[in-house]
């Protein structure tokens, strides 16, 4: 998966700057994608100059300008090609799975107090994930209410059981990992 990509199918949805870009990667940690603005802004040009995205300069107050992305007809055309086309799975590389390989080097205690954090964190994003869903369910996210209004309403519920769909995934994700580690915490305990 690249930014671009991700950039593509957020601006399919409304023209955004790459401020607003930058807050929804930055405020998203539980989304699907997260990225920082140093990647942000330079993804944007070089999306730009290959002509994927429009810039318009927009005069904001009486001083500030800031420059608002659209995508174009040939970015539209690249982020469909890139939906349909299937992807290699990318290389696992989990270090906590790396820490549970070696948790008889350490004393029990401290692989425990690794796994109790684990599941802290992925009960948080179990959290995230079945909110987020119930609110794509509900079609109450900005983005999902903007894409609406460029297609018929008899497409609406399909696209909020889609999205949500994947949050749901992470859903299921969240609950298999913490089954995984509340079984390595019973096995630290023999």
């Amino acid at each position: 998966m690249s930014l671009p990509h991700v950039l593509l199918g957020v601006l399919e949805a409304r023209p955004m700057s790459g401020y607003e870009l930058t807050q929804l990667f930055g405020a998203s940690t539980r989304w699907v994608w997260s990225a920082p603005q140093s990647q942000i802004y330079p993804a944007l040009k070089k999306m730009e100059d290959n002509g994927l995205i429009t810039g318009e300069e927009q005069t904001r107050g009486t001083r500030m300008t800031r420059t608002v992305y659209a995508i174009t007809d040939e970015g539209l055309r690249e982020l469909k090609e890139w939906i349909g086309t299937p992807l290699p799975i990318p290389p696992s590389r989990d270090a906590l799975e790396v820490q549970a390989l070696y948790f008889d080097l350490v004393p029990a205690e401290s692989a425990k107090r690794v796994l109790k954090e684990f599941i802290s964190e992925q009960e948080t994003a179990l959290e995230h994930a079945e909110a987020h869903e119930a609110r794509l369910l509900a079609k109450d996210t900005e983005l999902l209410r903007e894409r609406m209004t460029k297609r018929p309403v008899e497409q609406h519920d399909r696209m909020a059981r889609l999205k949500a769909h994947v949050f749901a995934g992470h859903a299921a994700v969240a609950r298999t990992r913490i089954a995984w580690a509340q079984e390595g915490l019973r096995l630290l305990d023999e």
